[in-house]
């Protein structure tokens, strides 16, 4: 019965989400269900690593897809380039059972979630960020 609380008010989340929340939701879940996937991993629950980890590409795919590049333009090429690096980090690091690999796509989704958050939800004390400077400045600092 809680579990299917749970469910009902994810559910309803992303169905009144504007398009910015959708993707910040994207980031938390993806990033959600990578620790998990580590976790599982850490208590030798092969079976529900390989879960966590196909719902977080899952999701990362979804990211992909969605990407705008006639709208998005140099923006949408450069987060093309993260996410395909990001699942191919991710890949690399499950069949090498490189949990630092795992790490680094939970670091890099973490920071572009940040950045969303920055740049669309200006909180009180951020500053005003320009997007597109925002992610040149985190391409090149993430050598993607």
């Amino acid at each position: 019965m809680y579990s299917n609380g749970i469910q009902h008010y994810r559910r309803s989340r992303i169905l009144t989400a504007d398009r910015t929340k959708l993707v910040l939701l994207c980031y938390e879940g993806a990033i959600d269900h990578l620790k998990m996937g580590k976790e599982k991993y850490l208590e030798k629950d092969f079976e529900g690593k390989a879960k966590d980890f196909i719902k977080a590409q899952d999701i990362i795919n979804e990211l992909l897809s969605s990407l705008d590049f006639e709208k998005g333009g140099e923006i949408a090429k450069n987060l093309d380039a993260m996410y395909r690096y990001i699942l191919q980090r991710l890949t690399q690091g499950d069949i090498n059972r490189d949990m630092k690999a795992v790490d680094e796509t939970i670091w890099m989704l973490g920071e572009l979630k940040s950045a969303w958050e920055q740049a669309f939800y200006k909180g009180a004390n951020s500053l005003e960020v320009n997007p597109q400077e925002w992610m040149k400045q985190t391409v090149g600092a993430l050598g993607v």
